[in-house]
């Protein structure tokens, strides 16, 4: 089934949201909002309202709709909710990827270690999310696919902010061998564990990622309004 224009619109403000290209504050006007994407402001307001469902923004009195932020506990209680998603994603995807799909993860992985190597966490990180959806598209589980996905959606920010600190990008791909290796060969315990580590924070990474918390380093400053900051959409009329 095709979107709607409103959702096509929901999902562009939340890629921009996840991106860092609208930081917890930035105001989202319907109206210049409705401008740049060539529509009314009726489906701009219904996306408004389905990322309000979703937690990325908050409808306030006279001051319309607001990218929300999270604080330290709120990012922490999501970061165990994802260890336990991603690594049941991978327990069920030992078991039931299909050879092109182990022939995929394996070429994602390749690339993942390829751009590691070059050293740009940015677009390390893009790849990162690539080898990830393979996990969860091999769980064969359509809603553990989709909820997985809602919860790193919300984490995007923090995710790729955690690949700024000091040897994050290197320790982050070697993790991904011992995953895709357990993966392989169809150990199913081994590969929920690794997951599970892998995406958990503990000891000197917590507190690292809790001092760095405070602003995405690959962001300069927050912006007035998130108008300014998307690029238009194709929207099916």
């Amino acid at each position: 089934m095709a979107e709607t224009r409103s959702e096509q619109l929901a999902r562009a403000l939340e890629d921009d949201i996840c991106a860092g290209r609208a930081l917890p504050g930035a105001r989202l006007d319907e109206q210049v909002l409705a401008q740049r994407f060539g529509t009314s402001r009726t489906p701009v307001r219904e996306a408004l309202k389905m990322l309000a469902a979703q937690g990325f923004v908050e409808i306030r009195p006279r001051q319309g709709a607001v990218v929300v932020g999270l604080d330290v506990r709120q990012v922490l209680e999501l970061f165990e909710i994802m260890a336990v998603l991603e690594g049941l994603c991978a327990r069920l995807a030992a078991r039931r990827m299909t050879p092109a799909e182990r022939a995929e993860l394996t070429s994602v992985h390749a690339e993942c270690q390829r751009l590691a190597a070059a050293g740009d966490p940015d677009v390390y990180y893009a790849m990162n999310t690539r080898f990830h959806e393979v996990i969860y598209a091999g769980s064969h589980n359509r809603q553990l696919e989709e909820e997985t996905r809602r919860v790193r959606n919300r984490l995007s920010p923090y995710r790729r902010n955690q690949l700024h600190q000091l040897g994050r990008v290197a320790k982050s791909v070697q993790e991904h061998d011992d995953v895709v290796r357990a993966l392989l060969e169809g150990d199913a315990e081994r590969a929920e564990t690794l997951m599970r580590r892998h995406i958990g924070i503990q000891g000197d990474s917590l507190s690292d990622f809790v001092s760095n918390m405070s602003m995405p380093h690959h962001v300069a400053a927050p912006q007035p309004s998130l108008a300014g900051a998307i690029t238009r959409p194709t929207i099916v009329r």
